[in-house]
């Protein structure tokens, strides 16, 4: 029964994307015990991961759960170490979100041998026996980047970033890519001239590439495939000193603030919006569940190299400059300060300087 109520509830909160009261308050709130989580995520310098950590402590303290959070910063072996520490303070759950897929394998493995369930949060653990992974459909997430850069520029060079190699959601984004290039490079629409990956996803390392590329091709670059907002930030500036800013199509991921003013402003196309609050809610709730001893529902599975993982899987959304607020402001992700600004460029008491107006979408009509 219990299994039954908390795939409803599940269900309910993640694929609803639920307004007001979260249904996982009313359930969980009865329970009298405290379900200890330990928490490691691999950085915070990305709004990504600082939303995921709020939206993780939200959760948890609506299902009155105890949530040990550790932060590694981009650094493996100190997320083992950290990782080490919470197992030692007696934890039901580790919900991990690695930063290098394969070597938080060993992690993994000291979980299991003193009888810690093991959630591998948005990004899969390699090599493992992980109890339960909790992501997005990655692979849809790199097709339909590419799908939609592709309809802007049905022809010409393509730039393809992909993420950092210790991260197994690169791969996916980047297959997901690869999947719609293919067959417009074998027909000759296209030609892909730089595929290159971006370490730890930094967008300083993305602008010094794409620096690179354009001055190799003279600018004549038609389309790139920038696997997150972050990399697409550092492709646009380097566009920007070339003077093609806004000229050639970009993708992004994850609906940063930046990348919609970016996009509200033309310079970046579309971004893939994967919403961390459902995330969030699906992996704790998960986690409440597997303390006490009942499977979480999933809805695919995934190899990992070791074993077939049950996995939950939510879908990401594409977001332009036409649904921008159907999609991130009515939806709560973003408010309105935070996308629109008026002619003095004060949004939220934040002088930004720069005036943003007649976005498509907004419904309400004037200046925000």
């Amino acid at each position: 029964m219990f299994r039954k109520i908390l795939a409803c509830l599940l269900v309910i909160t993640v694929l609803s994307g639920c307004s007001g009261q979260n249904p996982l308050a009313v359930f969980f709130k009865k329970k009298k015990e405290r379900v200890r989580i330990g928490l490691s995520i691999p950085t915070t310098r990305e709004a990504r991961w600082q939303r995921d950590l709020q939206y993780l402590k939200e959760a948890a303290s609506t299902a009155d759960a105890e949530l040990y959070t550790e932060i590694s910063e981009n650094n493996s072996a100190v997320q083992e170490n950290q990782c080490d520490a919470l197992l030692k303070k007696n934890i039901n759950v580790l919900i991990l979100a690695p930063h290098d897929a394969r070597a938080a394998a060993s992690i993994v493995d000291k979980a299991v041998a003193m009888g810690v369930k093991v959630i591998s949060y948005d990004r899969l653990v390699l090599g493992a026996d992980v109890d339960l992974y909790v992501s997005f459909n990655n692979i849809k997430v790199g097709e339909l980047q590419a799908g939609y850069i592709l309809r802007k520029a049905p022809r010409g060079n393509y730039m393809v970033l992909s993420g950092a190699l210790t991260d197994n959601n690169a791969k996916l984004f980047h297959d997901g890519a690869l999947k719609i290039l293919g067959p417009a490079e074998e027909s000759g629409m296209i030609k892909i001239v730089a595929d290159v990956p971006v370490e730890d996803w930094d967008s300083d390392v993305a602008e010094k590439i794409t620096e690179e590329v354009l001055n190799r091709y003279n600018n004549d670059i038609h389309a790139v495939i920038a696997p997150n907002d972050s990399t697409a930030g550092g492709v646009i500036r380097a566009l920007k000193k070339h003077h093609i800013a806004g000229l050639v199509p970009v993708s992004g991921q994850d609906a940063d603030v930046e990348a919609v003013h970016r996009i509200m402003r033309g310079m970046q196309t579309m971004t893939v919006f994967k919403d961390s609050h459902n995330l969030a809610t699906a992996a704790i709730g998960a986690a409440m569940s597997m303390a006490i001893g009942e499977p979480p529902p999933s809805n695919s599975i995934m190899y990992n190299g070791k074993g077939q993982i049950p996995s939950m899987l939510l879908e990401p959304v594409v977001v332009d400059n036409s649904n921008i607020v159907q999609t991130l402001v009515q939806t709560g992700y973003l408010s309105r300060g935070q996308v629109y600004y008026d002619d003095s460029g004060n949004s939220g008491g934040r002088n930004t300087g720069m005036t943003i107006r007649n976005v498509p979408g907004n419904t309400a009509g004037g200046v925000y």
